[in-house]
């Protein structure tokens, strides 16, 4: 007995600095996403709303932290049942000791919430592409608060969760696929079938107004994906992390290149937004899918979505719903594809042995996936519908018919994103400088 009992001690794991190092600088690269999506979303839209979309990314930092540490991480990760965990040391992590490690590995409590925490963080946010231009900032502030409890919560546990349902099924979601993408993909979608279209929508020209601060954000969500990837894996023990390092990039740039050349063939241009678009298509395909996928497949599946989630953003015209910004043709579109795709593509010398249909495995993963993705899919979609309806029928989630024509950047911040009365000098400054160089010439 003693002998075994030194054995086990010996085979447990130990706190690991190059694992905790890597995964806090992770954290801080998913961090990052947000204030990067923040900027994606703010140059697509028009100028009288830039900052109420910086605000709606921001204020999902704020709230999101602070839930997450109260009561977020023990429902979504503590063991209960396969719907929704909890652990009574988790709530308010007053019983969490600095060097308790995460089960199974060699990262602390701490570092492996606050990795999480970064991902509830961003998910609700993108959200907010969907509905641009015309809810209320407090409604969506509450909304962020509920959607977080009664969708984002129960999905992670699902997908995540050592005891949840989807886990043991044995859905693959190695970054957040179906938690991330669908579940935010399919909330926008409920919301937006509640609220309603924007003033103007199919007639007004709603033209990005900076394109260059989209390629920034899309610049800084690819840079940070790289944390949201590829830490997912929580350390670099066994080349993992590694692979989807690598398939996070390859799968990115041929979802850019994919998206480009559908454009060019259906439209006759290569746009900056529809390289900025490509690119996160990618990366939200590759998501799910980078940790079961060889390279080759990376491409493929970036590909796929290059050209499905582009062929995708305009069935909102065909459909007549308002999403603002394509949260449904990239995020829901661009998730249900990586998610589905390991059922093809997956190569068994990945993050496990499962083996997609192109590599001899049959279709059992990729029914096992499909089970996933719909199930998300159809929660989040009608949990987020109902949440919308009931804020809508309450406390009212759109501002005025005025207020969102004047801007809703004046009508709910009091501010706007550029002064463009200090831009070339008023009348009194124009008059002022005129006299001041009549003189030096008289003189």
């Amino acid at each position: 007995m003693a002998s075994a009992a030194i054995t086990l001690a010996a085979e447990a794991p130990k706190l690991s600095s190059a694992n905790t190092g890597f995964m806090l600088i992770s954290s801080a690269l998913v961090l990052l996403m947000t204030p990067g999506l923040a900027f994606f979303y703010g140059g697509m839209v028009r100028v009288k709303s830039t900052l109420n979309m910086l605000m709606m990314s921001f204020i999902s930092i704020g709230i999101v932290t602070i839930l997450w540490v109260l009561y977020g991480f023990s429902l979504a990760f503590g063991s209960s049942n396969g719907f929704i965990g909890y652990d009574s040391d988790w709530l308010g992590m007053s019983k969490v000791g600095l060097t308790d490690l995460w089960p199974g590995y060699t990262i602390p409590i701490f570092v492996f919430m606050v990795f999480q925490m970064m991902f509830a963080v961003i998910t609700p946010a993108l959200i907010s592409g969907a509905i641009a231009d015309r809810v209320k900032f407090s409604a969506w502030s509450l909304f962020v608060a509920l959607w977080l409890t009664v969708v984002y919560v129960p999905v992670a546990h699902w997908v995540w969760g050592a005891d949840g349902w989807a886990y043991k099924l044995g859905v693959i979601d190695f970054a957040g696929g179906t938690a991330v993408h669908i579940n935010a993909g399919a909330g926008a979608l409920g919301v937006i079938l509640v609220i309603g279209k924007r003033v103007g929508f199919k007639r007004d020209p709603m033209r990005p107004h900076s394109l260059p601060l989209v390629m920034l954000g899309a610049g800084l969500l690819w840079f940070g994906w790289f944390g949201f990837n590829a830490g997912s894996w929580l350390g670099n023990d066994d080349g993992v992390g590694a692979l989807m390092f690598v398939n996070t990039q390859v799968a990115t740039a041929a979802a850019m290149l994919a998206w480009l050349a559908y454009e060019k063939i259906r439209h006759g241009a290569f746009t900056t937004l529809g390289a900025a678009s490509g690119a996160v298509a990618g990366l939200v395909a590759i998501t799910p899918s980078g940790g079961a996928v060889s390279p080759m497949g990376a491409i493929a599946v970036g590909a796929i979505a290059g050209v499905g989630c582009a062929a995708a953003v305009g069935l909102k015209y065909k459909f007549g719903f308002d999403d603002s910004l394509d949260v449904v043709g990239v995020h829901m579109v661009g998730g249900i594809l990586g998610s589905l795709l390991i059922g093809l593509f997956a190569s068994g010398k990945g993050q496990s042995a499962v083996k997609g249909l192109f590599y001899g495995g049959g279709m059992h993963q990729f029914w096992i996936q499909c089970a996933g993705v719909f199930a998300v899919l159809f929660y989040s979609l009608t949990v987020s519908a109902v949440l919308a309806f009931l804020l809508d029928k309450t406390i009212g989630m759109r501002v005025t018919e005025d207020e969102e024509v004047s801007g809703i950047d004046q009508a709910e911040h009091a501010e706007t994103a550029y002064d463009f009365s200090g831009a070339g000098g008023g009348l009194s400054g124009g008059t002022l400088t005129a006299a001041t160089e009549t003189k030096k010439v008289d003189a």
